[in-house]
């Protein structure tokens, strides 16, 4: 009699990847808070970038509403200076903006 084969089943990684896993709850939500204070400063940090950017709803977790009064709040705080509106990127670049390579350069002078 002949071994029977088995179809080879199909399991899903309980690990999870990108896109599970639960969505982080609003910030805001979590601690009642009704509006987003653009004085607040340590706590906008959070919601920008090293280069400066907004980070989206998506990364922050924040809802649909008080992600519009973060990003107001990030407007306010930079035009009051309380906030820069670019991050300290530049001394890492060369004089066209790229990213200096002076590991590559060492190696062609060899």
């Amino acid at each position: 009699m002949a071994k029977q084969r088995s179809r080879p089943t199909r399991r899903r990684d309980k690990k999870g990847g990108p896109g599970s896993g639960r969505r982080k709850s609003c910030q805001y939500c979590r601690d009642k808070v009704d509006h987003v204070d653009y004085k607040d400063v340590a706590t906008l940090r959070k919601f920008i970038s090293d280069r400066g950017k907004i980070r989206s709803r998506r990364i922050t977790g924040a809802c649909r509403r008080h992600q519009n009064q973060i990003a107001t709040a990030v407007k306010r705080a930079r035009e009051l200076a309380l906030l820069p509106y670019v991050g300290d990127t530049r001394e890492n670049r060369d004089e066209r903006g790229r990213p200096s390579r002076d590991d590559r350069d060492r190696d062609r002078e060899r």
